[in-house]
């Protein structure tokens, strides 16, 4: 005779099964693994393109309608944290951004403000000889339509405009030095 746990004996006569949770992972790196140069900073001596990573999203909350995405190294700026991506008003159900979408504006995605103030990804850049900085990806999703968001709004900006829409999030995290 097979043994059950308690928790798959209720779940059995209660008729429930428990929702997988919400996972983010990205084909660009392993999660806590070293990141491309390819995604490093495009300008001065950062070493890489400036070119998006890929992201994909799965077992989203019931009712989400669509997601933002947040990339953060939280060494940056001597531990204050330097904001590399901030993008929105993403469909739920696409399921993932490729690699290189959301640099910019366009097919779908709202690009807010980076730490330089530019709408656009910003490609890591941490400085010369620093340890491994982590880069930390994040996706919320919310029951605000698409579109629903205004253009050019930075990390903070945005977090506030999801106070009461977000339904949950997950992260992945990757590493860069030069």
């Amino acid at each position: 005779m097979k043994s059950f746990s308690l928790a798959a004996a209720l779940a059995l006569v209660c008729g429930a099964a428990a929702a997988a949770p919400l996972t983010v992972s990205s084909t660009s790196f392993a999660e806590n693994g070293p990141i491309a140069a390819l995604q490093a900073g495009n300008t001065g001596n950062c070493g890489g393109k400036g070119i998006s990573p890929q992201l994909a999203w799965a077992n989203l909350p019931a009712g989400a309608k669509s997601v933002a995405i947040l990339a953060l190294d939280p060494d940056g700026a001597k531990g204050l944290g330097v904001s590399h991506w901030v993008a929105y008003n993403i469909d739920a159900g696409r399921g993932q951004l490729k690699q290189g979408e959301g640099t910019v504006d366009g097919g779908g995605v709202t690009v807010g403000k980076n730490v330089a103030g530019l709408s656009a990804y910003r490609g890591m850049c941490p400085p010369s000889g620093d340890a491994p900085h982590h880069y930390i990806f994040s996706v919320i999703a919310s029951d605000l339509a698409p579109g629903a968001l205004p253009p050019g709004l930075n990390r903070e900006e945005l977090l506030a405009a999801l106070k009461g829409h977000a339904l949950g999030g997950q992260s992945t995290l990757g590493t860069y030095a030069r």
